[in-house]
């Protein structure tokens, strides 16, 4: 309860690593308005509540690359779907104005975070600050004020300079004036005074209801000119240092991510070529067992073949025994003197059927025999068959014993790896500052910006037309709708900041 407002931005700049303090500050709310915690005093009270209007595909491009920053590259072996179920990564705004399920939105979330393969934790930080930035309400702190007429308005105070809105519309500003066309900023008692650069152009004042508002706004615009400054001189000696830790820390990662991924891609070579080799050798044991088995086969049919031309053969001599049994019976019987015409009758008749039998024994014979040579030559192929086997078996072993030498060379890397104010009356003057110069940085800076921005914005506009056709128009709010109009109207913060130009010379009157 002692601390200062130093001691407690210190804390947090330590615990955050950030050395460019400068950028910087604790900001908190008391009877609805925006503060800045002071330096010098006590820290007594502290309330966070920031509310940034941010449109449903710009919601999702950011939502990406914090899951970028919080998992890494995109894994779908591990970042399978679900995993960003218990994540609050979208506003409720957005998931109630569609008709989408948590899968769906998870899904065109994951898309764009798969996109993002590669980016270090900072470079995805980087991106979704570079896109935050382009919000219409972004660093900007709304006070409520009057003009001389009595108009309620807002005026709205950030990098770029002052802003003029109508209190329903926070998004797009009446008028703005650029810090570079600026020449002198300052209040009395409750009426604040701004004075153009141009002196042809009516100086704007306004009226707001407290003393210390006033006060609050004038350092809003001193420390945000500041920084507009510092942002446009030579660096300081530690800025410049600060400069050169940082590229060096840049190519130093850049360097271990070349290396990283080098190491990984060998890794996935050589796990792929073990695979190859692994595949290899289990197509070449499949045809190793096929070729043992054909063999196997072959075998057992050159014995069954070889049997059975065994057996023919046997059969084939045995009936040619027979057969010459028969035409020495044939020839016994003719011999043999038959005296009744009985006995000749039937022995024609015996010796027809002698000669018949003799035949068939004959054809039976050639057919065995035949048989017999045609089983010779089965046999002969059968052991042909069996040699090209065993010559098959044999190349197969080779390259086998050839494929496990390779295996065993090929190994993985074991090694991958602040102002007092106390009087009534204050001012503060800009006119030492090189306006002209300072407009033409802003335009190139503009310009550059704009052309990086390009393809992010047809990111952005092609999720957004992929949507529309879910979206719930009675749910829009005020903001939906006027960031709506914006859009088709071409309007945007950065476009928006060249009004005062473009209404020529003449009294600005709101």
């Amino acid at each position: 309860v002692k601390w200062k407002g130093k001691d407690l931005f210190d804390l947090v700049c330590r615990t955050l690593g950030l050395r460019e303090t400068w950028f910087f500050g604790l900001q908190y709310t008391i009877k609805d308005t925006v503060a800045w915690l002071k330096m010098d005093k006590k820290v007594k009270k502290q309330i966070l509540d920031e509310k940034i209007f941010c449109p449903p595909e710009a919601s999702v491009l950011l939502a990406s690359y914090a899951v970028q920053a919080k998992y890494g590259d995109y894994d779908p072996n591990v970042h399978k779907r679900g995993f960003l179920a218990q994540e609050e990564l979208l506003p409720k705004r957005v998931i109630n104005l569609y008709q989408m399920t948590p899968e769906m939105w998870e899904e065109r979330i994951t898309a764009w975070y798969a996109e993002h393969r590669g980016r270090a934790r900072d470079e995805a930080e980087m991106e979704y600050l570079k896109i935050a930035q382009d919000l219409e309400m972004y660093g900007v702190n709304y006070f409520a004020i009057r003009n001389k007429k009595g108009t309620e308005l807002l005026l709205g105070v950030d990098a770029l300079g002052l802003h003029i809105y109508d209190p329903d519309n926070r998004l797009t500003p009446k008028i703005s004036f650029p810090w570079n066309e600026i020449r002198n900023i300052s209040y009395s008692d409750k009426e604040f005074t701004i004075k153009p650069l141009d002196k042809k152009i009516d100086v704007f004042k306004f009226n707001s209801s407290k003393l210390r508002v006033n006060k609050l706004i004038l350092q809003l615009c001193i420390g945000n000119h500041d920084l507009f400054m510092r942002r446009r001189k030579a660096d300081s000696l530690e800025v410049q240092q600060m400069k050169a830790q940082a590229r060096e820390e840049k190519a130093r990662k850049q360097m271990e991510r070349q290396c990283l991924a080098r190491e990984k891609q060998m890794r996935e070579e050589a796990e792929r070529t073990r695979d190859e080799l692994e595949r290899r050798l289990m197509q070449l044991k499949e045809e190793a067992t096929m070729a043992n088995e054909a063999l196997m086969r072959s075998e057992e049919t050159a014995d069954l073949l070889a049997e059975k031309a065994q057996i023919t053969e046997e059969e084939a001599k045995l009936l040619a025994q027979k057969a010459a049994e028969a035409e020495q019976e044939m020839q016994r019987i003719k011999a043999t003197a038959i005296r009744t015409e009985e006995e000749k009758r039937l022995m024609e008749q015996k010796v027809l059927e002698a000669e018949m039998l003799a035949l068939k024994m004959a054809e039976e014979s050639e057919r065995r025999a035949k048989e017999a040579d045609q089983l010779k030559q089965d046999l002969q192929e059968a052991r042909e068959s069996e040699r090209r086997a065993k010559q098959k078996l044999l190349e197969i072993t080779s390259k086998s014993s050839y494929t496990s030498m390779n295996s065993s060379t090929t190994a993985l890397p074991t090694d991958l790896p602040s102002f007092n104010l106390i009087s009534e009356s204050l001012s503060f003057d800009f006119k030492d500052t090189d306006m002209k110069r300072l407009s033409m940085e802003i335009e190139k800076e503009k310009v550059e910006y704009m052309e990086k921005s390009k393809h992010l914005q047809e990111q952005l506009n092609e999720l957004k037309t992929e949507i529309e056709a879910l979206k719930l128009k009675e749910r829009e709010t005020a903001l939906d709708i006027l960031h709506n109009e914006n859009s088709s109207r071409g309007n945007s913060k950065h476009n928006t900041i060249k009004k005062p130009q473009a209404q020529g010379r003449r009294p600005i009157c709101i």
